[in-house]
């Protein structure tokens, strides 16, 4: 557990110039303004999830992947991703990074988190590396007015 604590803690200090600017704004826009989520940002407008990423009432950890994390993925599946009849299951994969709770890098535990998809992710911790499914946390603590953005390097797919 101390392991944990200090890996979020000492990634939370990448985060905290950001968090501080970023409270006046929502999590979309706190990533719009950040310039690295712009493949996050177009997903979430196609499968129209804008609003409830935007909603002042919610309160959301989002673990946010990069535009190089989608990059990552095998060529020509962001493009199909976007496309109208994939609408549903770009959706399923976009919520899947969607906790419905703010969780700050200093309150989150190793174990298994249930997301807005339904199903849960697994936070581990191996050799001072945080990670989300296979997913590394590389800056933590974003904070917006209606949650917090955990930056991770690759895009998360549910099984």
């Amino acid at each position: 557990m101390k392991l944990l604590t200090k890996s979020f803690a000492i990634l939370a200090t990448f985060g905290l110039a950001l968090s501080a600017t970023a409270a006046e704004k929502n999590i979309v826009e706190t990533a719009k303004a950040a310039g690295s989520f712009n493949t996050l940002l177009a997903a979430a407008e196609a499968a129209g999830l804008v609003d409830a990423l935007s909603d002042k009432d919610a309160t959301l950890t989002v673990f946010a992947p990069t535009d190089e994390a989608f990059a990552k993925l095998p060529e020509g599946t962001v493009a199909s991703l976007l496309k109208p009849e994939n609408k549903e299951k770009l959706a399923a994969i976009l919520t899947y990074h969607v906790v419905p709770a703010e969780v700050m890098a200093v309150d989150v535990k190793p174990g298994d988190v249930a997301t807005l998809n339904g199903k849960k992710l697994t936070i581990t911790v191996t050799d001072g590396t945080v990670m989300v499914n296979k997913a590394t946390v590389v800056k933590t603590d974003i904070v917006a007015t209606n949650g917090v953005i955990h930056v991770v390097d690759s895009v998360i797919i549910p099984e």
